[in-house]
């Protein structure tokens, strides 16, 4: 994709590198996979895995010092920067056209781990976005896992795509969706909680589709085989594809993403028509 020439943005964190003395949560081990299995693309959910996993964490004390970036890991954070200050533009565009004012998140790349108003959390979490502070939160070594494990193609729009969806859990929070999701699920039993986390989910990959067609018109970004690569990512994070490849076999009942199928159609959508009227996600489960 073409990123290069962006102008830089004022809601980008580097904390790569960061020493921390703060409470950590472990990681590995089936720990590590439940996470995954919960927060791919987070979104909400991080909040849900906050008390069981701060009692696993150990050590206090706030971040320390700061190792020098290598120049990859510089030119890696422009390219997430570039990608934000698009978000920034489309998402201001859109909210503008409908009457309303998008008010910009931060985004924060990180090293193992981080702390957060919802919460402590690890690379093992995946990206996720944190409602309680307005933040996107993300480590990088996530996107070779995400090759090397669960079979994604990988490529620079890939990791845009992930991006742009946890943005879209952002333009949820501001639009009031994710609190009304919260507020339907109080008093449903899990498996019915669990089908408006998918649809919360699956909403934010439509926003992301939406970004994307709307950043096409404006910046002309897309290369050869970078919605293949956003599809390949989709497919890769389905809730299908994570319980085959982790457990061997499928739970439909437990799903809070999506299956591989829904993220990518719901991409497609978003991206095809343009249209953030088009998104309701919560129609199919009502």
């Amino acid at each position: 994709m073409k990123w290069s020439g962006r102008r830089s943005s004022e809601n980008f964190e580097d904390r790569r590198g960061m020493s921390s003395g703060g409470k950590t949560i472990v990681g590995g081990g089936i720990i590590g996979i439940i996470i995954l299995l919960l927060n791919t693309f987070g979104g909400e959910n991080v909040q849900m895995l906050t008390p069981i996993l701060e009692q696993m964490g150990q050590g206090n004390g706030a971040p320390t010092e700061q190792r020098a970036l290598t120049a990859d890991e510089v030119a890696e954070g422009k390219f997430i920067e570039a990608i934000l200050v698009d978000t920034e533009d489309v998402w201001a565009k859109i909210f503008q056209e409908n009457n309303m004012q998008y008010e910009r998140p931060n985004l924060v790349l990180f090293s193992e781990a981080v702390e957060t108003e919802c919460g402590n959390a690890t690379s093992a979490s995946g990206p996720f976005y944190c409602p309680a502070d307005q933040k996107v939160y993300m480590d990088l070594t996530f996107f070779e896992e995400l090759k090397t494990k669960f079979g994604a193609q990988g490529g620079d729009f890939a990791t845009a795509y992930v991006i742009a969806h946890e943005i879209g859990h952002h333009v949820q929070t501001l639009l009031g969706t994710s609190a009304k999701m919260r507020q339907m699920q109080q008093g449903k039993s899990q498996a019915e909680a669990n089908k408006l986390s998918v649809a919360l989910e699956l909403q934010a990959d439509f926003y992301a589709g939406v970004w994307t067609h709307y950043n096409q018109k404006m910046n002309n970004f897309l290369e050869e085989g970078d919605i293949d690569e956003a599809l390949s990512a989709a497919h890769a994070v389905g809730d299908d594809a994570i319980q085959a490849k982790i457990q061997g076999h499928i739970v439909p009942e437990s799903f809070t993403h999506g299956t591989s199928a829904q993220r990518k159609a719901w991409f497609l959508k978003g991206y095809k028509s343009g249209d953030i009227t088009q998104g309701d996600t919560f129609a199919e489960i009502r």
